[in-house]
């Protein structure tokens, strides 16, 4: 009765909406499968619905329906782990929070810096992306910026001309010290995104702090945007 008890003042305490697994109880190893069998009872009551295998979740209910939880609760285990981010939400959901897109997708990306093979969660898919620099609160923004540039080709329901004059005003909104952090963490990625990178840099008249010594005087980096969008490409050899 005492586990009884326990399990429903803990589940009366998770929140709608708030993905939670067995650790979430703190209920001893050998009281486990009476748990599980509450928590699959629960499920067939449709009380909780589950996400994945071991992940379950507290319905909110609104007058368009049963709300899914945020994309954010659905992947949290690999964005933060004993509480240290490890990883980050980037690709078309956080390009639509960004303005760079309108598109809504089930498929969710997040930046590491370790290899997972991709998989499915509920309804959505999951894939990871390396992400060679370190994953803080106060770089994510920036390296979402940097993956923006990186894919601004498969950036979907958008072009790579709104895309980089977007991108230019939220550069441009950045004080200094986070232009010079975004430089910084740029030479973890590709040379054409150091190029437009210092092209975005230039056009808005800020400090390019020494990006342009990052790459090759010869090499022409092939990206379709036109000069209308980023008049200074020509001097970072985008053609």
């Amino acid at each position: 009765m005492i586990i009884a008890k326990q399990f429903r003042d803990t589940l009366n305490r998770i929140p709608e909406g708030k993905v939670f697994s067995i650790r979430d109880f703190d209920i001893p190893q050998e009281y486990q499968p009476a748990l599980v069998k509450s928590i699959s009872r629960l499920v067939a009551d449709e009380a909780i619905q589950k996400v994945s295998k071991g992940k379950y979740y507290k319905p909110r209910k609104s007058v368009f329906g049963t709300l899914k939880p945020p994309i954010m609760e659905i992947v949290k285990d690999f964005l933060e782990w004993n509480g240290k981010t490890i990883g980050y939400i980037t690709g078309t959901a956080a390009f639509a929070a960004m303005g760079l897109t309108t598109q809504i997708t089930s498929a969710i990306t997040i930046g590491t810096k370790q290899y997972r093979r991709p998989l499915k969660r509920g309804d959505y898919t999951v894939s990871f992306i390396l992400q060679p620099n370190d994953i803080t609160a106060e770089n994510i923004p920036l390296l979402c910026i940097l993956d923006a540039i990186k894919l601004l080709k498969k950036i979907p329901a958008t072009s790579p001309d709104e895309c980089t004059q977007i991108l230019e005003k939220q550069i441009a909104a950045l004080s200094v010290t986070d232009r010079k952090r975004l430089t910084e963490l740029a030479t973890g990625y590709a040379p054409y995104v150091r190029a437009l990178l210092g092209a975005v840099l230039e056009c808005i008249g800020a400090d390019t702090f020494d990006l342009r010594k990052t790459l090759n005087g010869t090499t022409k980096y092939k990206l379709p945007i036109t000069t209308q969008a980023l008049p200074t490409k020509k001097n970072w050899n985008i053609v």
